[in-house]
């Protein structure tokens, strides 16, 4: 009998890091009302728009629904057999390391755990990698150097707590937001911190900023090395901590006294009264919080910026004390989870070592395993690249869309077609990696996923089910553990629920551990199904002896009395939200690291000399996230209010470069290198330094025609992490020459045939750009098969050929079923008013011709483009209330509720107010 699911659910966000409690309730109508969790001690209630937005994204629409055996459907034995008996079949020829699992940071840690085991404790190879390896691994392998293990010293807390946060290659505002939300609050009620960003492009997160360092690409380790050599200079370091916890500190400070402020500056870019400054603040600030991201880790010496920010902190004693530390945001929900269960292909479960020998018979003892890798197994870049040239012949990725989101996608893409067995798991029917799939596995999504992932700070959080599941779909978990019994290891993958898989992950965390690991939950090795369904955020260590020694009655008696102790029974029976379990929230603030000496090291890093430009490229291209999509938009771009602030692909470019190369704002820009090329937008913006240019990494071929922007990414990785350098390609720019272009709003999705188009969900429907070099040689023809209708359906049609002006619509009764506007330039038409047509009634002339007019009537205003997605509040709205007197972010929201919610749009509030204030004045 199938179990009904409760009303409202607790349960974590699918998107950032952060990992958000958000509260899933099913309405009565069917739809799914979402509010962030109060209870939640990651957000306590916040939501990005991203998150407020989840409910508009677990339609049926493009599931995957069913196995598919060369693309026809199959039942779940037949794929099953097939996918073990092929894998099976290609290990027996040409042994372990000829297969491979490349999996994903939307993986829960169950999932995450037996795919794991599978690959290197019974099939014997590490070639199990993840696609958290190009965000984050150069952070992993960083914290190995330095802790001895993986450790995230310390919490989100302290993010309120420091007197000064430094933000380096972090984007929080748009990637992080709630935690930003945090640190501006925090920073409201203490105006006194301080917060420096560094980042080559003044993004968003500037608004909270006191200073913004403007740095050169890859500047970083160099920025570090010598804020090193200045806190030495001023006696800053903290001699007592440096020789009671650490080593190498003699090696790490004689590289950094060879360079001095004016060495720095021609490194980073940076004058030098701008470093003296930075080193200043940090050197008179105890209480500081060092947050990287994406922009440290992804990039060739990634390893070694993130070393560089650790030095500086462990040389002044800052680290696990509260409001200090160096601070790694992860960009995906689960990505700390993989690290758990050694996801990456150069590491083993519970925080082991692959090349500790112990380490190795220790996990193998425990799985009771007839084997286990003895060499780290490929990582991503290199994964693709034995895929490509036949070493790996049967491949299983799992969760994720490599051939938009790998470095030089093309090849990853030559390498999926010459793969003899592809298999995917995935919940979406067609994407740009499933159509090379030999077996197609219909996996769960969010609201349907159960299980646990682990945030940046060490918290671990149950997602649950609210919805049932679609169609034939099954758990990750479900799908590898039978995949696994055909091949002959049933005892081992004998899982009835993803409870016990926790608990069997528990206990391995804490096997042979008495604290000479960092990762230990083992105070769950036991847990009952029961209390893994009501299980509550908790951070990690919570191994036996700490539970045992804190909270069991049975070893402390006097905690039968325990008001804590009876809050946390009450609230469990209760259903609410329980009294967490004490734990020790941070790492070393005395020391006590997972090296062998129990030190910290000192990375002695060098700043590496900057790559020589290549004469045919002028441009560095920076890659990245925008506020409202995330990764490849399989899941975003189902909603209309997300595609709303940017609904097509983007390149930001410096007016003074534009004007250098002909490229108007809003016209579009091709941009290539030996590795391909895309066809973008140009959003002319002063933000972006000289010389740069930054293109959103989400577009697919689902969503634009010639957007992939990693087809561009060089697969060039750092030498320690195997992390690619995302934001460093050397491109060339210029001018894309269109015959016409074109806006449609669209009922039903259309068949497209243009140089350039990029498609976005409006309400009712679709809103597409268009461009083109070759002019249809009938119009109406041309929109009739754009809308989708009958060829002698009646147009409501203007056309000026001389201007090469065309403007047509279809009605079918009072509804309209499309529009097209074209002209010689981007067309004018009002985005925002326009995709609202699609709800309108048109029951007269009147009306209609007004909608090929292009332009809404006075009745009628126009909110302009979407600045607050969370409440669909628009440019003009925004600027009207500014003019009317609303003179700041608050008086904003206070009329029009913008920046109210998420606040990742106060920037651009700011902005505009500023803009229109001024125009009055003048």
């Amino acid at each position: 009998m199938e179990s009904v699911l409760p009303r409202t659910v607790r349960t974590t966000c699918p998107y950032c890091g952060v990992g958000c409690g958000v509260l899933a309730t099913r309405e009565e109508s069917g739809a799914i009302g979402i509010a962030g969790d109060p209870h939640h001690p990651a957000n306590f209630g916040r939501l990005c728009s991203k998150g407020s937005a989840l409910g508009e994204t677990v339609d049926l629409e493009g599931r995957l629904l069913t196995p598919q055996t060369d693309g026809k459907p199959a039942n779940w034995d037949a794929a099953l057999d097939l996918v073990a008996s092929r894998f099976s079949e290609t290990i027996r020829e040409h042994g372990p390391d000829s297969v491979a699992f490349y999996v994903s940071g939307q993986l829960l840690t169950e999932d995450y755990y037996v795919a794991n085991k599978l690959m290197k404790g019974f099939i014997g190879s590490a070639n199990i990698d993840t696609n958290s390896r190009l965000c984050m691994s150069s952070s992993v392998a960083g914290h190995r150097r330095a802790f001895g293990s993986d450790t995230v010293p310390g919490t989100y807390e302290d993010l309120e707590l420091a007197d000064l946060i430094v933000l380096t290659g972090s984007n929080l505002a748009w990637c992080h937001p709630v935690l930003y939300q945090r640190i501006a609050t925090a920073k409201a009620k203490r105006p006194q911190m301080r917060i420096v960003l560094i980042d080559p492009r003044r993004t968003m997160t500037a608004d909270i900023a006191d200073m913004h360092l403007a740095i050169r690409p890859d500047g970083d380790t160099a920025l570090f090395v010598g804020l090193l050599g200045f806190l030495a200079a001023q006696g800053a370091v903290d001699r007592s901590y440096v020789d009671r916890y650490t080593s190498g500190f003699n090696e790490a400070l004689a590289i950094a006294k060879t360079h001095d402020l004016r060495s720095i500056s021609a490194r980073t870019g940076l004058a030098p009264e701008e470093l003296r400054a930075f080193f200043s603040l940090f050197t008179q600030t105890e209480r500081v919080v060092t947050v990287y991201s994406q922009g440290v880790n992804q990039s060739v010496s990634g390893t070694d910026k993130v070393n560089a920010i650790i030095n500086c902190h462990l040389a002044t004693g800052r680290i696990g004390r509260a409001g200090m530390g160096p601070f790694s945001v992860t960009g995906q929900p689960n990505a700390m989870g993989g690290r758990e269960v050694g996801g990456l292909a150069n590491m083993l479960a519970g925080h082991m070592h692959l090349e500790d020998e112990a380490h190795r018979e220790l996990v193998q003892d425990f799985w009771m395993s007839p084997t286990i890798a003895s060499r780290p197994g490929l990582k991503a870049v290199d994964l693709f690249k034995a895929v490509r040239n036949g070493t790996v012949k049967a491949l299983w990725i799992m969760a994720t869309n490599p051939a938009d989101s790998m470095p030089e996608a093309d090849v990853v893409v030559q390498a999926l077609k010459a793969c003899p067995f592809v298999v995917i798991s995935d919940m979406n029917a067609t994407t740009d990696t499933t159509r090379y799939a030999h077996v197609l596995l219909p996996a769960t999504g969010w609201g349907e996923k159960d299980g646990t992932v682990t945030n940046s700070e060490r918290r671990i959080s149950r997602q649950r089910p609210f919805l049932p599941l679609p169609g034939k779909a099954k758990p990750d978990w479900w799908i590898i553990t039978q995949v696994a019994r055909r091949m002959g290891f049933a005892e081992h993958f004998s899982y009835d629920n993803p409870s016990q898989i926790f608990a069997e992950h528990a206990a391995l965390s804490g096997y042979g551990n008495h604290g000479s690991r960092d990762f230990d939950i083992s105070a769950y090795a036991a847990i009952p199904d029961e209390d893994y369904d009501a299980l509550q955020p908790f951070q990690w260590p919570q191994g036996q002896e700490q539970f045992q020694e804190k909270w069991n009655p049975i070893f402390r008696p006097e905690l039968r009395q325990n008001k804590e102790l009876e809050d946390f029974r009450d609230s469990k029976k209760n259903g609410n939200p329980p009294v967490e379990i004490a734990a020790e929230k941070r790492f070393f603030a005395e020391g006590n690291f997972y090296t062998q000496d129990r030190r910290a090291r000192f990375v002695a890093v060098r700043p590496a000399n900057r790559e020589a430009a290549d004469p045919r490229f002028g441009f560095t291209l920076n890659t990245g996230r925008i506020r409202d999509h995330w990764h490849t938009m399989t899941r975003t771009g189902k909603s209309a209010r997300l595609s709303a602030h940017f609904a097509e692909p983007f390149v930001e470019i410096h007016p003074l470069d534009a004007a250098e190369f002909g490229i108007g704002d809003a016209g579009l820009v091709r941009i290539n290198n030996d590795h391909g090329s895309i066809i973008v937008r140009a959003l002319l913006t002063d933000r972006q330094a000289r010389g740069n240019v930054f293109v959103p990494m989400h577009w697919t071929g689902q969503f634009a025609g010639m957007a992939r922007v990693d087809t561009l990414v060089t697969a060039n990785v750092d030498p320690v992490s195997g992390q690619p350098a995302l934001k460093m390609a050397q491109v060339a720019i210029r001018p894309f020459q269109a015959r016409w272009y074109g806006f449609a709003i669209l009922r039903e999705k259309p068949v497209l045939d243009a140089d350039y188009w990029a498609l976005a969900r409006t309400e009712g429907g679709f809103r597409l750009e268009l461009a083109s070099r070759e002019e249809p040689a009938d119009w109406s023809a041309f929109a009739r098969k754009l809308f989708g209708t009958a060829p002698d359906l009646p147009l409501l049609a203007y056309h000026d050929h001389r201007q090469n002006q065309h403007r047509m619509a279809a009605f079918e009764d009072d509804l309209l079923i499309g529009a097209l506007y074209v002209a010689r330039e981007p067309v004018t038409v009002s985005r925002s008013w326009a995709g609202d047509q699609l709800a309108a009634q048109f029951t007269n002339a009147h009306k209609r011709f007004q909608l090929l007019a292009g332009r809404p009537g006075k009745d009628m205003p126009d909110k302009g483009a979407i600045v607050c997605s969370c409440f669909s509040v628009g440019t003009n709205e925004i600027a009207t209330a500014a003019r009317a007197g609303c003179h700041s972010v608050q008086a904003i929201g206070q009329a029009l509720k913008a920046g109210t919610n998420c606040g990742s749009c106060r920037a651009e509030i700011r902005g505009i107010i500023d803009a229109n204030i001024v125009e009055a004045a003048e």
